[in-house]
């Protein structure tokens, strides 16, 4: 069995070496210029975060290679290389049996499409599936366990993933068929994120979390509903858990951009400091345009994205946001 990691970032890497065990080969490939010396040649990385792996990891920037009698790739780059890397993969010369899991959590800018939506486009007949949950990077490799979501509308595909990808004690795998639902969920959260980030930075407390946790749920909710989704899959791994643990954790890098946005420091600032992509700053956009499609409101959303992409001041969101129209609490 082989397995090959497209993506030598803090997540792709954290795989490969969780996976370690799973399988007898297994090859990451990324661009030249994101393979440093030491991992190429020491197999290791110190930052953002310190990952060793196994000698038998093969480190390329060849595709081709990488892809070669692969059983498993996983697609763990950032939301906007999808397409290049899916249009890679198709000259690469990609086989219709090699299974391709999306970890990428995140729309499409300015088409507002899903993942699932954009792979689709360049590769029709891949064997597609999605993996998303409460998986922190730094958590897994200190030997936290967690469990997520593999969802697909092959379930032979998901089942064989939930299989192999699995490891005893660390990572549990569910298996779903509401690819609409997990992805949303697991993309929707990271604007929800940066709110939770927002509000520990102005020490606002822990029953101002709590509401915000709940009403931005609420909004990922009446989103997903709205483009297909089941409400109960938003409640499950995909959604609410990884919506608590990224709203929680200071190793969440959207946590990590709301907390210096309610520190008043500025989003391009932030972002070359971070030095890491953090997918909810462009996802603002993204879900607050899909709103408006939509004639939906997404009140804590729209804050986040003001706080992102204008001047508005800390004290300016928390007061649109406290200060709104009084109203009865939605079903969901």
């Amino acid at each position: 069995m082989k397995l090959t990691v497209l993506g030598p970032g803090c997540w792709g890497l954290t795989l490969a070496k969780l996976l370690n065990n799973n399988f007898e080969e297994i090859t990451v490939w990324g661009r030249t210029q994101d393979l440093s010396d030491e991992l190429k040649q020491y197999k290791r990385t110190e930052k953002p975060l310190q990952v060793q792996l196994d000698n038998k990891v093969q480190i390329t920037d060849n595709l081709e290679e990488a892809i070669k009698n692969s059983d498993i790739i996983l697609l763990v780059v950032a939301t906007s290389g999808i397409r290049p890397v899916c249009k890679q993969l198709k000259e690469a010369g990609l086989k219709n049996n090699q299974i391709l899991v999306n970890l990428s959590k995140g729309l499409e800018l300015p088409s507002l499409k899903r993942m699932s939506e954009v792979i689709n486009d360049e590769l029709p007949d891949s064997k597609l599936v999605i993996l998303s949950g409460p998986t922190l990077a730094k958590e897994i490799l200190n030997g936290c366990p967690t469990a997520a979501s593999v969802a697909s509308y092959d379930m032979k595909a998901a089942e064989f993933v939930q299989k192999h990808l699995s490891v005893p004690s660390k990572f549990r795998l569910y298996t779903n068929s509401d690819v609409i639902g997990v992805e949303l969920g697991g993309s929707l959260k990271n604007v929800i994120a940066i709110a939770s980030g927002f509000a520990d930075a102005m020490k606002l407390g822990d029953n101002c979390r709590g509401s915000l946790l709940t009403r931005g749920m609420a909004e990922i909710v009446r989103i997903s509903v709205a483009l297909g989704a089941n409400p109960s899959t938003l409640y499950g791994l995909s959604g609410m858990g990884d919506l608590i643990a990224t709203c929680s954790s200071p190793f969440s890098r959207n946590f990590t951009v709301g907390s210096m946005l309610g520190k008043g420091k500025k989003i391009d600032d932030i972002l070359n400091e971070l030095g890491s992509v953090a997918e909810g700053v462009k996802t603002s956009k993204a879900l607050c345009e899909l709103a408006s499609k939509l004639n939906i409101e997404v009140p804590v959303s729209s804050a986040i994205y003001e706080a992102v992409y204008t001047d508005i001041t800390p004290d300016e969101v928390l007061n649109k946001l406290m200060n709104r129209k009084l109203k009865q609490e939605e079903k969901y």
